[in-house]
């Protein structure tokens, strides 16, 4: 027979208190009241001291005695009666908040490290509903089982252990969804502590530049269970994303989080976070409850979603280096004793730290960022800033009912028990779908979809045979060289994987095909190629070798400034060929080697025939006499008509990219590198080799390159992102167009994806050189600039950016081009205005249009 406690936390005007904390110090085990503010906690025959908290409310405890039955208990909280401190009145008095903050802030770290490990059970449970979506959709989503304003929830049961400095290891026992096979994780919510500087990009109240980017004033105290308690009111300076707002509560001379109820916003979705902590350990107290809030708007669906975390069986294991409690003194406004302890450099932080009885707040600040150091140098692999092992027990998708009902420590509410049922129903129509369409399946293979020659798709054969279409949708185009043009490219792939001592790390060994046919009308003239290409991968190495050849069409640019559709979509309508195109028979030989995930090299040989190429069509459907096509061949400042003759060439191309003090994360295992975590430095040699072909006219130079791109984040102030690239021709005897440097120009009025990656407004081939060339290309992300200035469009997610582009060959001007964009509108797009100058005189302007650049879309094959 099931027996505990079950009640309602109230105010004293009878109003539910929603996600109000239950505590049973008897058991250090604690859960929180569901939306209704009801409770329901199983426990066993026993008398044990319950203690109901919620935030801005006085905490209260009962004796509940446990027999046969459930234990009626029904708390009514007073709103907490603050203290406040009695300050002598002086001249510019600073407020007690200020000195409570800067001690908070001088021991975040060492709360962070005081637990050295931790392992914890962990209730998750969510719930979100849509509140609003497009007309013309909602039919649709009613179809599939979604209505508005009904509740969807998930729920699971973890065991989550962290050790530092950042391993978080999670067993899911079980896991509920909605009528779905999802699962969720509690980890990424519960692993951020508000003792890190950041929190999901957010800057916390106890970071370091804390006083940059907030407010803080004194709102009172109150004790609680022997503890004071100081309730201290967070704004932000500048009000938008990436701060918070609300109170946060720190405990008295320990300087510890005691609780906290704050609000951010990232991308236009409001986040609201609410943490309850106990003590676990003396002067240790970690959170006990978690609620998160998410809600917001975008393409006209609105929407809410809560996550609500209870944890219980914490087992801690503390630092021994971190016992001491040492008193703070704030220089500021403290009386600094004589006999203080000041910080010796010629000592280890270790041998400090075992002393400090008491320190200046940057004393101690200094000495516990000297022993994170010191203890990060002693690990073996310091290149992994995290690492997350994750698993799911086999039984966790199949708990029964019953299992659920013991398990949950927090009352689902009738609107979530209403949900449950329907999505179960709705699971088993689904379920029953599913396993018709397997069984389908196994009788027979997937069948050729002839649509999927234009949009791609795989077929597989057995044995690790595969074959298919990449997409060929952005291979139907115009442009003046081919007149309407079609493309077709496919790929054939047999791959064997096996597993490697470890497990974890797969040894793959394949075999590529990729053949590529285009047809244009107007030339009528066919052009293919075949690759075929060797790889084998093991862990982080991997390197690969291969062949292709045949007689192909290219843009003079290898990089490919203009895509095939933009081109065609300015020849037909406005009557402007940008595309550049000459003609390639060739063969060509490379390896590619990565040592690892910092560094890689690449090279190449290519013998090839370049032949140039003519206008064959001038269709349009801009018919005005001002404006006709241009040749094919481009116009530069460089290049005379020898640059475009028909030719011979044989190529060495060497490039190496080398990622310096890469970090890594790993995950169950397997080691993953943090690409943003380090600079990407290129370096390239190319050579033409005339002597082989025994040929006068045939390709005769040499050219290095060394290049950096990275980004700097200035806190949430701002980002750079920056590309710079210098390079010379050390020989420039020979040099056809196609081998000139040439730069990412842009003449349209859509924006690339990288915001560091092209010019706005240069031309394509106009300063393209055979000389030294040095290319800046930086881009600036404000939080706050000029219209975000206004609150409402900082919450909106709209973010405000500048760039700066120059460029400088031997025999161009000095080009430079100044610029602003707006990013993130509604979400997703980035318009940009500026404009480009040649030696400080006007040269051109223009608007562009973009994606966000938050969104990264690649459209490789």
């Amino acid at each position: 027979m099931a027996q505990g406690i079950r009640g309602k936390v109230l105010n004293e005007r009878g109003e539910a208190l929603p996600f109000a904390s239950i505590y049973v110090r008897n058991l250090g085990e604690g859960i929180p009241t569901n939306l209704n503010g009801e409770f329901e906690l199983r426990l066993k025959k026993g008398v044990y001291d319950v203690v109901a908290q919620y935030l801005g409310y006085a905490t209260q405890v009962q004796t509940a005695v446990v027999l046969e039955d459930w234990v009626s208990l029904d708390f009514t909280l007073k709103e907490q009666v603050y203290a406040l401190q009695e300050v002598t009145v002086k001249t510019n008095q600073e407020d007690p908040a200020l000195t409570i903050m800067r001690k908070a802030i001088s021991k975040a770290k060492f709360h962070r490290l005081q637990v050295q490990e931790y392992s914890m059970m962990v209730y998750l449970k969510g719930t979100g509903k849509l509140t609003n979506a497009p007309f013309f959709l909602k039919k649709e989503l009613e179809k599939d089982g979604v209505k508005l304003n009904e509740a969807y929830t998930s729920e699971s049961v973890s065991q989550i252990t962290f050790r530092q400095p950042n391993t978080v290891e999670e067993k899911v026992i079980s896991i509920r969804t909605s009528g779905d096979d999802n699962n969720i994780s509690p980890a990424p919510y519960l692993a951020s502590s508000f003792y890190n500087p950041k929190i999901n990009e957010a800057i916390s109240p106890l970071s370091p530049s804390a006083f940059a980017y907030y407010r803080f004033k004194y709102e009172g105290s109150f004790i609680e269970n022997e503890v004071m308690v100081n309730k201290i009111r967070v704004t932000p300076r500048s009000k938008g994303e990436r701060v918070f707002e609300g109170h946060i509560y720190i405990i008295e001379n320990i300087w510890a989080i005691h609780s906290l109820d704050l609000t951010t916003s990232l991308l236009g979705f409001q986040i609201g976070i609410k943490q309850l902590y106990q003590p676990v350990a003396e002067n240790v107290w970690m959170p006990s409850t978690h609620t998160y809030t998410f809600g917001g708007k975008i393409f006209g669906f609105a929407g809410e979603y809560q996550y609500l975390a209870s944890t219980r069986d914490y087992k801690v294991t503390l630092n021994p280096d971190l016992i001491l409690e040492t008193k703070i003194i704030d220089e500021k406004v403290d009386e600094v004793p004589k006999d203080i302890i000041k910080l010796d450099k010629n000592l280890s932080s270790l041998e400090q730290m075992a002393q400090a009885d008491k320190m200046t707040r940057k004393d101690f600040r200094k000495l516990v960022n000297t022993y994170e150091k010191e203890a990060l140098k002693e690990r073996e692999d310091v290149e992994v800033v995290s690492e997350r092992k994750y698993s799911i027990d086999s039984l966790a998708t199949k708990r029964s009912l019953s299992y659920w009902d013991s398990i949950r420590p927090v009352k689902l509410t009738e609107a979530e028990i209403k949900g449950y049922r329907r999505d179960d129903s709705i699971a088993v129509v689904e379920a029953a779908k599913k396993s018709e369409v397997d069984s389908v399946a196994k009788k027979s293979r997937r069948k050729f979809q002839p649509m999927e020659i234009l949009t791609g798709g795989r077929y597989y054969f057995g044995n690790g045979r595969s074959a298919g279409f990449h997409s060929n949708m952005n291979r139907l185009s115009f442009n003046t060289v081919e007149g309407f043009k079609f493309g077709l490219a496919g790929f054939y792939r047999i791959e064997k994987s096996t597993k490697m001592a470890d497990s974890v790390t797969n040894h793959v060994r394949s075999w590529n095909f990729r053949p590529e046919f285009r047809y244009g009308f107007s030339s009528q003239q066919p052009y293919s190629t075949l690759e075929i290409r060797r790889s084998i991968t093991q862990g982080e190495k991997a390197h690969s070798f291969g062949l292709s050849g045949g007689k192909f069409i290219y843009q003079f640019n290898a990089d490919n400034p203009i895509s095939e559709q933009v081109n065609a979509f300015y020849s037909i309508l406005l009557r402007q060929n940008y595309m550049k195109l000459y003609e390639q028979d060739f063969v060509k030989g490379y390896f590619y080697q990565r040592f690892n995930d910092a560094l890689t090299y690449r090279v190449s040989v290519t013998y090839a025939k370049r032949t140039s190429l003519e206008n064959n069509s001038d269709f349009s459907w801009y018919r005005r006499p001002e404006r006709a096509y241009t040749p094919n061949q481009p116009e530069n400042i460089e290049a005379d008509d020898n640059a475009f003759q028909n030719h011979r060439a044989l190529i060495w191309q060497n490039s190496m990219e080398w990622r310096p003090g890469l970090k890594y994360s790993i995950r169950n295992g397997r080691k993953r590198p943090i690409y943003s975590s380090a600079p990407l430095v290129n370096l390239q040699y190319i050579k033409a080799i005339p002597g082989f072909l025994n040929d006068p006219m045939a390709s005769d130079f040499d050219l290095v390159e060394a290049g950096i791109e990275h980004f700097f984040n200035f806190g949430v102030s701002g980002k750079m992102d920056f590309n710079l690239k210098a390079g010379s021709f050390l020989n420039n005897n020979r040099v056809y167009f196609m081998d000139f440097k040439h730069f990412g120009g842009n003449r349209t009025i859509f924006a690339n994806m990288g915001v560091a990656s092209n010019y706005r407004f240069l031309d394509y081939y106009q300063y393209s050189t055979q000389t030294e060339y040095v290319s800046a290309i930086v881009h600036y992300q404000f939080r706050k600039f000029l219209l975000t200035q206004l609150p409402m469009l900082r919450f909106s997610g709209v973010r405000e950016n500048i760039f700066f582009n120059y460029l400088k060959t031997k025999n161009s001007p000095n080009y430079w081009e100044v610029g602003y964009s707006l990013d993130n509108l509604f979400r997703i797009f980035r318009l940009e205005m500026g404009a480009g100058f040649e030696n400080g005189n006007y040269q051109r302007s223009g608007v562009r249009f973009g994606i966000a650049s938050f969104i990264n879309i690649s459209f490789d094959d």
